[in-house]
Parts: structure tokens; C-alpha cells; sequence
């Protein structure tokens, strides 16, 4: 089944250029499959390059625990280099109206 999927990630490394678009790929490439989209802001500043990345969708990881495996499992040494903190709430899906729980 499909849960409410919300990830936020902060990466940050030394300025190079064209930082945005990597981690776009390495998005692109870690949630291959899934039905999930991200905005990235970038700034730039003391030699630095940070892009935030706001994830959405709908996912089939029932917990934070398991994303946090998937992530283990698929994401590359880059994504490892770059990460600096992050966010994650899964909201699994439930039967029924998310106030009463019967319609």
C-alpha cells in the first residue's frame, strides 16, 4: 500500500557549479520507481554550495525505518559525502476518514 511520503534533506559541499543538478540525479536515481517529486532551492555562500531538498509523494515504506534502509542499501558514496541533515515523516495509509476511521 501506499503511504504519505514527506523527506526534507540538506546538502552541502565545497562550490564547484552545477551542485543543483547533481543532486537532482541522485534523487532521480535513489527514488527511481517511486511515485515521489522534490523542489531544490540552492544558495551559494563562504565557498560553499547548499541545496535543500523538499521530497513529496506517495511511497511503499511503511516506516522511517524503512527508508532509512533503502537508503543504506541504494545511495552512492556522493549522496553519503554531501548529506548533512534531514527530515523524514511517513504517514501510513489507514482505512477510512483520517478523522473518524469508518467512512
Amino acid at each position: 500500500m501506499n503511504n504519505e511520503t514527506y523527506l526534507d534533506f540538506c546538502f552541502i559541499r565545497p562550490e564547484q557549479g552545477e551542485f543543483k543538478q547533481e543532486v537532482d540525479r541522485l534523487l532521480a536515481e535513489l527514488f527511481s520507481g517511486k511515485r515521489l517529486k522534490w523542489y531544490l532551492e540552492e544558495k551559494k555562500q563562504d565557498g560553499l554550495e547548499v541545496v535543500v531538498a523538499e521530497v513529496k509523494g506517495m511511497s511503499n515504506w511503511s516506516s522511517e525505518e524503512e527508508l532509512v534502509l533503502h537508503l543504506e542499501d541504494e545511495a552512492d558514496e556522493r549522496f553519503w559525502n554531501y548529506i548533512q541533515g534531514y527530515q523524514f515523516y511517513i504517514y501510513p495509509f489507514t482505512k477510512g476518514c483520517g478523522s473518524c476511521g469508518t467512512h
